[in-house]
């Protein structure tokens, strides 16, 4: 996880503070080392295209390989959730959240809504979330989860 600035080598990486992640990197001035916060990843170690795109914005001058910070991001980093039931709760609130969301969206007013954009966008994300949830329901059945969680 590199990444450079004016031709130095700096190293960026993910840190934890408290129950969040943070990507961050180290910069050198005047012989002290100072850390520069490039994005907070949130409770889970994520990094999205919208990360991405706003660590380009907001540090233009950082290089990342991305693709290693990834990399490492899905295999060293996620290691600590695999015993933390603490997040397995949120989550589980979170999706019984959604569920009584989306239980209470009547259709007859989600026509009402003068955006066709918006209606196509609740639309495609409903479907996204009825793949998602098929794909990972059919890894419960065929026991994939449980093999995944012994490594």
């Amino acid at each position: 996880m590199t990444a450079s600035c004016s031709g130095a080598r700096l190293m960026a990486f993910i840190r934890k503070r408290g129950d969040h992640y943070y990507l961050v990197h180290n910069v050198r001035k005047k012989g002290r080392v100072r850390q520069i916060h490039l994005a907070r990843l949130g409770r889970r170690p994520r990094i999205s295209d919208e990360v991405i795109a706003g660590v380009r914005a907001k540090h233009p001058f950082v290089e990342v390989n991305w693709e290693d910070l990834k990399g490492r991001t899905s295999h060293e980093l996620v290691q600590p959730m695999k015993g933390n039931s603490q997040f397995l709760r949120d989550l589980l609130a979170a999706i019984r959240n959604v569920h009584l969301e989306i239980a209470d969206l009547h259709l007859p007013v989600l026509e009402m809504v003068q955006d066709r954009e918006l209606r196509a966008q609740v639309t495609s994300e409903l479907k996204l979330l009825r793949t998602t949830l098929d794909v990972k329901l059919s890894q419960f059945r065929k026991g994939k989860l449980a093999v995944l969680g012994a490594k």
